[in-house]
């Protein structure tokens, strides 16, 4: 007698980051599978410089074939960067989805700025190029007004995927929420820059970002291999699905700050009241799932750190870290030309070079932590931090962060893929897989207080 091969249950989540796209195969107990991944080019020619959205969308539905040999997928959440959204009709997109980083001519900034809501209401900061996806519609707007008139809905990027798979418009509040100008925190609503430009019947119903909007569309099914019953969830922006595994109701034993961190490092400070907040240093609030506000600030930390550490990057020790702190050299910010609260400034290297690319690592290193650390203070955070994403695969990040901030302890996520794990808890809402985070033992190296002081002295915000 022959046995059949069981097939289990699995939750699909598509995570869109600004660098990279990834397919994660996920059983019942959050236990991974499978997982694939492409890098998120942009693509340079048309219109403006655009998201591939046909070439992830071709690689999503042969990934989710492949996966289908695996298990049976009954659920696929989308997670996305944000400040980026869609133009559709019914039959697709009407213009190309812009690229937060593009340029954007100035000429209609005067006009923008007597339209979009005072930081006040919105906490969304005057931010450059597309970083405030209001712009980008307005732009759009303006530039395309044939094209923008086409549309018939506004989708956020998480709910631009899920349309595409489900066929159900929807909008959600993470991503509205992030540094937007089209949300209102506080109030939970919509901004007056939505009134002004008419978009009000763009927009969706809300919808929570674990609503199942409906089943795949029936004619993606032969070229997904999915089951007519796989469910196509809302999805979320991807720094909040890093923050959902420490909103449980028991406030006082989560972390009271979560760096999240990827592309961009993002420290969302839940203890931080929203009137400690300045625009002019980049910091904004963030929403999360539950639709409460979050002070946040953030940099371009795995940009950053990519340039530091150049082509071929190799793992320093400790030996090579103290060697920069000794001989004075320094990162100055800033080494990313989106965002940040040094946006503009040049960055530059203080005191003799680096000769190696274990150096090169050191330094791009201890720049990042003295950057998260500046945030940390600026944001007035307080209790226990957690770090979260690429950032705990540095083995020494987290130890010279916590030789800094010796009133907090420092604890890292065991998962080093946050975003994943929150589109996992999506589907499963109301569980958190088994998880762990360990206290980061303080790197205590010598002159390391003192050379972020020199650093402190150096630096000089916009």
């Amino acid at each position: 007698m022959t046995s059949m091969a069981f097939t289990p249950n699995a939750t699909a989540v598509l995570d869109i980051g600004k660098t990279n796209v990834k397919l994660t195969l996920l059983d019942a107990d959050g236990k991974t599978l499978a997982e694939q991944r492409r890098p998120n080019a942009v693509v340079n020619q048309g219109l403006y410089t655009h998201h591939d959205t046909e070439g992830i969308w071709d690689w999503l539905l042969a990934t989710l074939k492949a996966f289908s040999q695996k298990a049976n997928i009954v659920a696929i959440v989308p997670v996305t960067h944000g400040a980026t959204a869609a133009l559709v009709d019914d039959d697709g997109l009407v213009l190309p989805v812009l690229d937060y980083e593009s340029t954007l001519p100035q000429t209609l900034d005067r006009a923008y700025e007597t339209l979009r809501p005072p930081f006040s209401v919105s906490f969304s900061p005057d931010l450059p190029a597309g970083l405030n996806l209001g712009r980008q519609l307005h732009w759009l707007a303006y530039r395309f007004p044939t094209e923008f008139s086409r549309a018939r809905h506004i989708l956020t990027y998480p709910q631009y995927w899920a349309w595409r798979l489900s066929g159900i418009a929807a909008s959600e509040i993470t991503s509205l929420g992030c540094h937007t100008d089209l949300w209102q925190p506080l109030q939970k609503t919509y901004s007056s820059l939505v009134e002004r430009m008419g978009w009000e019947s763009l927009f969706p119903p809300l919808q929570s970002a674990w609503n199942a909007l409906g089943p795949v569309r029936p004619a993606l099914l032969v070229q997904s291999g999915l089951s007519p019953d796989c469910q196509i969830l809302c999805g979320i922006h991807d720094s909040n699905a890093s923050l959902l595994r420490y909103l449980g109701n028991d406030a006082d034993a989560m972390p009271r700050t979560v760096l999240s961190t990827g592309t961009w490092l993002i420290a969302a400070a839940f203890g931080t009241p929203l009137a400690r907040l300045d625009e002019q240093s980049d910091m904004l609030a963030n929403v999360n799932a539950r639709g409460e506000p979050v002070a946040c600030m953030r940099f371009m930390g795995g940009r950053e750190f990519a340039t530091l550490a150049g082509p071929d990057p190799k793992a320093c020790d400790a030996a090579d870290l103290q060697r920069l702190i000794d001989q004075n050299t320094l990162a100055l910010p800033c080494f990313a030309e989106s965002g940040g609260f040094f946006f503009g400034q040049a960055g530059t290297i203080a005191g003799p070079a680096t000769q190696t690319a274990e150096e090169r690592y050191a330094l791009a290193t201890l720049y990042c932590v003295l950057m998260t650390d500046y945030c940390l203070t600026m944001l007035d955070a307080v209790g226990s931090i957690v770090v979260e994403g690429s950032f705990t695969d540095n083995p020494y990040f987290s130890g010279l962060l916590a030789a800094l901030r010796t009133q907090q302890t420092v604890a890292i996520s065991d998962d080093a893929s946050g975003t994943t794990c929150g589109g996992w808890m999506l589907h499963h809402w109301g569980r958190t897989p088994p998880t762990h985070c360990r206290s980061a033992v303080p790197l205590v190296l010598d002159g390391w207080d003192a050379y972020r002081g020199r650093w402190l002295a150096l630096v000089h915000p916009r």
